[in-house]
């Protein structure tokens, strides 16, 4: 069973992060994937930068220019996570826009990210209708879960219809704008997580876009299976330095 999958199917509420590979400096990736796993967090999502990210705000779109003049690349990615395996263990799925993995190969990206321990996909950009016609065979044939956004604006057809393609988690995003830390959510947030919950989908949801702190995350989590937190953490690292995940873990949960 895909790594993804064995941790949902675990009764506690799950904390993901997202940071940006090759940030803050290019040698990081592996101490911070290591030393998030040492603290509890239960899934990491790998960000691979990208010079026009769509759906980044300030934050994250800073660590992926800092991290591309850093010289990171897909192929240094790869190459940094080799041997990853051999410590690490949670699920690690790489998020990322479709541009430079159709410039690596679709296939040859799939490959490489079975090979090295890669368990799923988050590809912003890439439509679901385009991955059901022309992907899908490829990803499951590599063992890789792609996970599809939904926003407050998305359809019921269309949620049920990201629900059908799915075998994992669907990435609940918690508003329409971008990536941004809040200090809390609203009415209109909170009756979006009911609509999605009364929609009774066969896949559990995460949230992802303004959790900060432990308020959001367990506002987050009373309807759905865990919490994704992205631009607090790389603020965090930013200001404190890559020793400090532990204190950072430690105020979400």
């Amino acid at each position: 069973m895909n790594r993804i999958n064995q941790k949902l199917n675990q009764d506690n509420k799950l904390l993901s992060i997202y940071f940006t590979a090759g940030y803050p400096s290019l040698n990081d990736t592996v101490k911070v994937i290591q030393d998030l796993e040492q603290n509890g967090v239960d899934m990491i999502e790998i960000g691979l930068p990208f010079s026009d990210p769509l759906a980044d705000g300030p934050t994250i779109q800073e660590s992926s220019t800092v991290a591309l003049k850093n010289g990171m690349t897909t192929k240094l990615l790869f190459e940094q996570l080799k041997d990853i395996r051999q410590s690490v263990n949670i699920p690690l799925i790489i998020m990322g826009y479709f541009n430079p993995m159709m410039q690596y190969g679709i296939e040859a990206f799939c490959a490489k990210c079975q090979e090295i321990g890669i368990d799923g996909l988050i590809i912003p950009d890439l439509p679901v209708a385009e991955y059901h016609e022309h992907y899908q065979e490829i990803f499951e044939k590599y063992g890789l879960i792609n996970v599809f956004l939904i926003t407050p604006q998305t359809s019921d057809e269309r949620i049920r219809f990201i629900d059908s393609v799915s075998n994992g988690f669907i990435y609940m995003v918690s508003s329409a704008s971008t990536t941004g830390a809040k200090s809390t959510f609203g009415d209109v947030q909170q009756d979006y997580f009911n609509r999605i919950q009364n929609l009774k989908l066969k896949n559990p949801q995460i949230v992802g876009f303004g959790i900060s702190n432990n308020e959001t995350f367990l506002q987050a989590t009373k309807t759905t299976k865990g919490a994704i937190i992205g631009s607090a953490f790389i603020k965090h690292i930013t200001n404190n330095g890559v020793n400090s995940i532990s204190d950072f873990v430690k105020k979400i949960r």
